[in-house]
């Protein structure tokens, strides 16, 4: 099996390389561009390497399956591939290995999986209370299923519905630029493919940081263009309420509404700038790849950050 790239987190994870266990993979930290840039000119064989399996293992121009070992099942699956959101990778009509290889058992595609096998491996898996930005999916349920933490999900519901109204259904109503609930309250917030979503994403990410207790983490992701310093702006919202397209729109999937959600960024390093400058410490982009879990792609990423002072009760 191909070795992954390098491996560290920050003070909570040791700079050198971690021995490989049973169900242990390598994770690369980068800080800032130029960091990233220089470990893509040392590793630049290793990926070519990478990319050679990834196209090697496309069988059929449809559906085929990826056989590897599901870290969250515990057991050997064949992983599911869709041509679904498929794009080109150097001229090759490609899959989307991120939203795509999908484990028959628990349901889960590569990231999904990947946020489980990070938490248990290294961030000591859930605790205490704990917020995610999300209460529809298969992830959540996981998570829900999983740990002993309290888990308290949410979605938005809609502009015109009150922070911690639940619905009907049992589902709960948050706007992330402001939560309704208490400071410093959660071990951890999580946050997967939201804040592209949100205009005033800053006051989204320090409402994050006001609910962590000291030292809690934050775990999320956003599309991240790994070679790029700033942030690319799709749309504004301007004073009026109405949206400003600056390039074509982009809609994503949305488990509550069937329009999608228009995508306002795609996010490069300034990102983790600005959330250093916010006041988080250890803000890392973790690249992670392995062939035997089934975490495939280019720029498989994770960001870690973490909120400073003492920790109290955990």
């Amino acid at each position: 099996m191909l070795a992954n790239l390098l491996s560290g987190i920050g003070k909570w994870l040791p700079r050198k390389s971690v021995p490989l266990g049973r169900h242990d993979i390598e994770w690369e930290k980068i800080g800032t561009c130029q960091e990233r840039q220089e470990c893509l000119a040392r590793a630049e064989s290793e990926i070519s390497a990478q990319r050679s399996v990834e196209r090697h293992l496309v069988t059929a121009n449809d559906r085929f399956g990826v056989a590897g070992t599901c870290y969250v099942c515990s057991r050997q699956v064949d992983f599911e591939v869709s041509f679904e959101h498929a794009y080109p990778v150097d001229g090759i009509l490609t899959p989307n290995w991120r939203e795509s290889l999908k484990c028959p058992s628990c349901g889960l595609n590569n990231r999904m999986r990947a946020v489980i096998h990070l938490l248990d491996q290294h961030l000591g898996g859930l605790s205490g209370e704990v917020y995610i930005t999300e209460q529809t999916t298969d992830l959540y349920k996981t998570l829900a299923g999983r740990y002993s933490a309290t888990l308290i999900g949410s979605e938005f519901l809609g502009p015109d519905r009150l922070c911690g109204e639940i619905d009907a259904r049992g589902l709960r109503h948050e706007n992330v630029t402001r939560l309704s609930f208490g400071d410093a309250r959660f071990t951890k917030v999580l946050s997967f493919d939201v804040l592209e979503h949100v205009p005033d994403y800053r006051k989204a990410l320090q409402e994050f940081l006001r609910c962590l207790a000291p030292r809690g983490h934050l775990i999320m992701s956003v599309p991240f263009r790994s070679d790029c310093a700033d942030n690319l702006v799709r749309a504004r919202m301007q004073e009026t309420g109405e949206v400003l397209h600056l390039l074509p729109p982009e809609y994503h999937g949305d488990p509550v509404r069937d329009e999608g959600c228009l995508a306002f960024y795609h996010f490069g390093w300034r990102l983790l700038e600005e959330m250093r400058d916010l006041g988080f410490h250890q803000v890392e982009a973790l690249y992670y790849w392995s062939r035997e879990f089934g975490y495939l792609g280019r720029e498989q990423m994770l960001i870690v950050a973490r909120k400073p002072g003492r920790a109290f009760g955990f």
